[in-house]
């Protein structure tokens, strides 16, 4: 409803009523509108914001913000009135390209609403495509050549899916791990543990299909909208069902029709990134975590939730079974199960008898790297390529360079607001700070010196650079957040990998995500080292699980695969654990050194954030903290001390980090905590946050 927010009317969501109110009748304020009939959410939609608020320890209202769909929150209905811009028989008619020698913004407008057709396009929809429409659109108006129209949205109709088409017939772990769920008595939670490429969307999509011939609904997530192309079409090919989808890459309109058509039931399936655990089910029959490890899963602004953690909690107050499934499930899964609280499904061969890539080393103390690549590496690219496959080239580090050094007095270019280096982007001739976004010029000489500047180390865009002198005429795809900036253009390239267009794909982590690329044979870890020597206690675990996945890309299909690793410490233990015993065995003495050590999962942790323009109010709030939490039984202190990346986007950051080995001590405190720095006066002057099992420490 609306309400009367001081000089503001703001959009309230009412969950619960009274018959009387602490405050005095005089204060109270009586709301404006009411702007559903019905109530927008049900009581187990109510429980999980109330449950998301307590355990993140974060203000409801936020919480609520979040679950709900950005036109809502707007304070627009169920079926909103939106402006739409339509084509006219004389916009029909006109001649595109002569305008766009005039006016190229109008002529780009003029096509997209030829494109869209007669129902034209709403305003959200033209501002996601071309940003600056509205000033183009004012002069086709005035021409006559588009129209503009207010209309209420009502249900869309769907378009027919194709028949489903049936799959290949399952192996016997996976045809166990499908019965195993199915005997499941109400929630229980699965472990999905399947080599890359052990087929388990086949597992996925049996269940899926048991719960829509039920006539209930299934939720599955996602970690990046990067992977849902893929997954929709192989789920509408053999469910031939269309899936609503719920990301980021929609449009306010799109994302409102997919959560409305959750909410009452039509959607059998659906499917989407973080926030679409909040989507309402009222007959939710299975959820489904797809890649549980991701840390994409986790959200690091705001309200710091963990979807992963939240379908679990969902999934137990519905009652139905949640399969989480993953080749590198995190140390607390495998915990969980050794406790017996979740049920392992293993799927240890892949699928159609394809077999496990073979790992070695490249030492680059004895083939050294120019410009990111070994002269190993390079002659094994040039065979695979040969012989027909396809070379994929991993390295996460996007740009030219990561540093931009002086050879003569040593000079580094930082950023003015982060304590960081400035990143290389060459084609852009521009320094780019990777943290704040903040960007300068490429600067030409030292501004200490004025001497000749150099690019230090290599990115994608080096690396794209080197192979394309090195293999000319081939095809090389880079696939990062700088080509992938426009939308379709991820889903645009991941197809062209997959059909074989590319010969050589280059990219950061997004290409290591459950990808199927049939032709590729060959994988290179390009800066393998960057998690050898990690200051977070997770970097053994961060380590094996970005390897893994990425190699997991090579011979999926009859080709063998292999996986070239560049690094300058080939002697280090860590590499001969991973080729030896694999991700199980990294895990298996991770967790041994967590227990040694009382790291999670052996302890609950929470970290409590300040950011301040002064370093001396970041600490002083986080001193503060320290004060009122005083001596708690069961609860360590560590901190305040600052972040690693003390300077941040102009802000300084400093944290307090909070150990237990029991939860509901941790919690007890943070209850009693936060309504406390909410009080004190030093949190006038920072921004400060509460995370729950933090997954990024340092």
């Amino acid at each position: 409803m609306l309400v009367p927010f001081g000089r503001r009317t703001l959009t309230g969501l009412v969950v619960g009523t009274s018959a009387e109110s602490s405050f005095d009748e005089g204060r109270l304020k009586t709301a404006l509108e009411s702007l559903d009939e019905a109530p927008l959410l049900a009581e187990d939609d109510l429980w999980l914001i109330r449950f998301t608020s307590d355990y993140y320890h974060h203000p409801i209202g936020e919480v609520a913000a979040a679950a709900l769909p950005a036109l809502l929150r707007q304070g627009k209905g169920l079926y909103p009135t939106l402006e739409f811009i339509t084509i006219t028989d004389a916009g029909e008619g006109a001649d595109v390209e002569a305008l766009a020698k005039r006016a190229p913004r109008q002529a780009e407008l003029l096509e997209t609403l030829i494109d869209a057709g007669g129902d034209g396009l709403d305003a959200d929809t033209l501002t996601a495509t071309l940003p600056n429409w509205r000033r183009a659109a004012k002069p086709l108006f005035e021409k006559g050549l588009a129209s503009r129209s207010e209309r209420t949205t009502g249900p869309r109709d769907e378009a027919d899916a194709a028949p489903a088409t049936p799959g290949p017939e399952l192996n016997a772990a996976q045809r166990e791990a499908v019965a195993t769920v199915r005997d499941a008595d109400g929630f229980a939670a699965f472990l999905l543990d399947g080599v890359t490429g052990s087929g388990k969307t086949e597992v996925y999509l049996h269940l899926i299909r048991d719960v829509l011939d039920a006539g209930r609904q299934a939720l599955v997530l996602v970690p990046e909208i990067g992977l849902t192309p893929q997954l929709i079409d192989r789920l509408q090919k053999r469910l031939g069902i269309r899936p609503a989808l719920l990301h980021s890459g929609l449009t306010d309109l799109e994302r409102l029709d997919a959560w409305r058509r959750a909410r009452s039931g039509d959607a059998k399936l659906v499917v989407g990134t973080r926030s679409a655990v909040f989507t309402p089910l009222p007959n939710a029959g299975l959820i489904i975590v797809d890649e549980e490890h991701d840390h994409s899963f986790k959200q690091q602004e705001g309200l710091r939730y963990s979807a992963r953690d939240l379908a679990i909690a969902r999934a137990n107050r519905a009652g139905v079974p949640i399969v989480l499934g993953s080749a590198t499930p995190t140390l607390e899964l495998m915990k969980h199960c050794e406790d017996s609280n979740y049920t392992r499904l293993p799927l240890p061969e892949r699928a159609g008898g394809a077999e496990p890539p073979s790992i070695r080393l490249v030492d680059l103390n004895r083939s050294p790297a120019e410009e990111g690549l070994s002269e190993v590496l390079a002659s094994s690219v040039s065979d695979h390529l040969a012989a027909g496959g396809q070379a994929l080239l991993f390295l996460n580090r996007r740009g030219f360079a990561p540093t931009l050094v002086c050879p003569s007095c040593g000079h580094i270019a930082e950023c003015t607001r982060c304590d960081s280096r400035m990143t290389v982007h060459a084609r852009d001739q521009r320094l780019k700070c990777h943290h704040c976004g903040s960007s300068r010029s490429l600067d030409a000489a030292c501004s200490e010196c004025g001497a000749e500047v150099r690019p230090v180390g290599a990115g994608t865009e080096r690396l794209e650079d080197a192979l394309r002198k090195r293999f000319p005429g081939r095809t090389i795809t880079r696939i990062d957040s700088d080509t992938t900036q426009h939308k379709g253009a991820m889903d645009a390239a991941l197809a062209a990998a997959r059909v074989g267009d590319a010969d050589i794909l280059v990219g950061t982590q997004m290409l290591s995500k459950g990808h199927h690329f049939p032709k590729l044979t060959l994988v290179g870890v390009i800066n393998a080292d960057q998690g050898l020597f990690g200051t977070d206690f997770r970097s053994d675990e961060r380590m094996a699980q970005s390897i893994v996945q990425v190699a997991g890309r090579a011979g999926r299909e009859n080709a063998a695969g292999e996986v070239l690793i560049q690094t300058a410490f080939p002697e280090h233990p860590f590499w001969r654990r991973l080729i030896d015993a694999g991700y199980a065995g990294v895990s298996t003495d991770a967790l041994e050194e967590r227990a040694a050590t009382h790291w999670p999962p052996f302890s609950r942790l929470a970290l409590i954030r300040s950011a301040a323009h002064k370093k001396t109010d970041a600490h002083a709030f986080l001193d503060a903290a320290r004060r009122r939490i005083g001596q708690t039984e069961g609860v360590r202190v560590l901190g305040p001390v600052d972040a690693v990346m003390a300077r941040k986007a102009g802000r300084y950051r400093a944290q307090l980090l909070l150990q237990a080995s029991d939860r509901r001590a941790l919690h007890a405190l943070l209850g009693r905590l936060r309504p406390e720095l909410e009080d004190d006066p030093t949190a006038r002057r920072v921004r400060w946050s509460i995370d729950v099992d933090p997954i990024e420490l340092f």
